[in-house]
């Protein structure tokens, strides 16, 4: 060979090198798949957005009957190098393995998990100007109408969650236990497909890139004023944005159309009209509990996903409901967290200080809210806390991230305690609908949750200064 045949040869190794390096590098993380993205898009500099995703639906084969009747065939779009096709493929395709191993998913920096590909269907559809009746056909109603017709009695429609082996570099997410007929992640991936694919179809002359589009919905930086000052269009206003677009009447009739549409799409026989009914009251037990979730209750970042220790010893279960919702602030942390990232390490302070320190089990309170748009699972739902000494038993302990001595939380951050947390927790029998909200220091000697957010809460509604009976 000559010294012309062996650069030739040297260069190969390294161009294929190079491209082992990078699949090896992109993890499972939203910041590693724009990366991905961005990498498609430089190789090919005049390719569009829809170009661009027609060729990752190729990459997925995303590419059935239901799909080509509002999109594309794929199909006719360009291959992309095998490298990046095979991160794609695994990145995009949804599927639940039998060890509860959830693939086709992403971690995003807010610290929620998305399913990849109702997201980029979303957005295709919102750059062709798909009917929003179609959009959500494609998005939503179809996997509910199919998911919907397998419910039975006592069959759950949401859930659960899961937890990253790493949230820095996340390859791999299990599940919490057996999946029902969606989980957290699918439902938040068809909510951000739903959510940008409305909002380019309103706004098409604003995408220039898919990449630029996917980092500015999910890599926001809060500043110090929080959520106040953030943009409209960001993955931490997920659920404020997506009931702007859904109600629960008008799903129920898209998911009927939809279920008739895919009969049709694949040659099956007009549905019978028990059948029609049987569905009906299928899709109405469901949509009760979607509501209930994502409606009603506030985004919850699980133990695990902030890193949480094990409790220690035998936990005591609460005798549901309750009758008293007690808030508090932590004074340390004194300054409130703005990110995933910041919030994870003050819960994690916190239980330290708590266990070690103290001597208890486990984190004493129940709930944790941020000021990143996020409530953290503390004890939970079910389990005693140690947050109102002689009341853990009456009561959720709710604390503020911060010291609210002379200032107060965000609006946004009491907005989820006050109107979302507690309905939630009536509405799931936490809590009964006549209960007592009170400041930490109307049971206790104690100046929490400080000054200045005492006297907010004061003028909460259910708020009742009237000392606690001992238990």
């Amino acid at each position: 060979m000559d010294q012309q045949g062996w650069w030739k040869l040297t260069l190969a190794l390294l161009v294929l090198l190079v491209r082992t390096y990078a699949e090896a590098s992109f993890s499972y993380h939203m910041e590693d798949f724009i990366r991905a993205v961005k990498q498609i898009e430089d190789e090919d500099p005049g390719a569009d957005p829809a170009t661009v995703l027609k060729r990752l639906r190729r990459a997925a084969d995303l590419n059935d009957a239901f799909i080509r009747h509002f999109l594309p065939d794929a199909q006719a779009a360009s291959e992309m190098p095998a490298h990046l096709s095979e991160y794609f493929r695994k990145a995009v395709r949804h599927r639940v393995l039998e060890d509860f191993k959830e693939e086709g998913v992403v971690l995003t920096p807010d610290g929620t998990t998305v399913t990849v590909a109702p997201l980029l269907l979303g957005i295709e559809a919102g750059i062709l100007k798909t009917k929003s009746q179609a959009h959500f056909q494609l998005i939503l109603a179809k996997d509910l109408g199919v998911s919907f017709k397998r419910l039975s009695s006592g069959t759950r429609f949401l859930g659960p969650d899961g937890c990253w082996n790493n949230v820095t570099s996340p390859q791999v997410f299990t599940l919490s236990g057996k999946p029902n007929l969606f989980t957290i992640a699918q439902i938040n991936g068809r909510m951000d497909g739903i959510i940008l694919g409305m909002e380019i179809s309103a706004n098409s002359s604003r995408l220039l890139k898919l990449s630029s589009l996917l980092k500015e919905y999910y890599s926001h930086r809060l500043d110090r004023k929080g959520m106040y000052s953030a943009p409209r269009l960001i993955s931490q206003r997920r659920r404020e944005n997506f009931q702007l677009f859904v109600f629960p009447s008008p799903l129920m009739k898209k998911t009927m159309r939809t279920v008739k549409l895919q009969q049709r799409l694949t040659g099956q026989p007009k549905m019978k009209v028990t059948t029609s009914r049987k569905l009906r009251a299928a899709v109405k037990k469901a949509l009760g509990e979607f509501v209930h979730m994502y409606l009603n209750c506030p985004p919850i970042i699980s133990r695990c996903m902030w890193g949480a220790e094990p409790y220690r010893g035998t936990p005591t279960n609460l005798s549901l409901p309750l009758s008293f919702l007690f808030i508090h602030h932590t004074h340390t942390p004194s300054e409130p967290c703005l990110t995933f990232e910041k919030c994870s390490a003050d819960m994690r302070a916190m239980q330290r200080f708590h266990q070690e320190d103290r001597g208890w089990d486990d984190i004493g309170y129940s709930f944790v809210a941020g000021s990143d748009g996020f409530i953290y699972e503390g004890r939970g739902w079910n389990i005693q806390g140690a947050h109102t000494f002689g009341q853990n038993s009456r009561g959720y302990g709710v604390s503020f991230i911060g010291d609210y001595q002379t200032n107060l939380p965000s609006q946004h951050a009491m907005s989820l305690v006050r109107d979302q947390l507690a309905t939630c927790a009536v509405d799931r029998g936490g809590l009964v609908s006549s209960y007592t909200l009170q400041g930490h220091r109307d049971v206790v000697n104690t100046t929490c949750p400080g000054d200045a957010f005492y006297k907010e809460i004061s003028g909460w509604k259910h708020f009742g200064k009237v000392k606690t009976q001992k238990p």
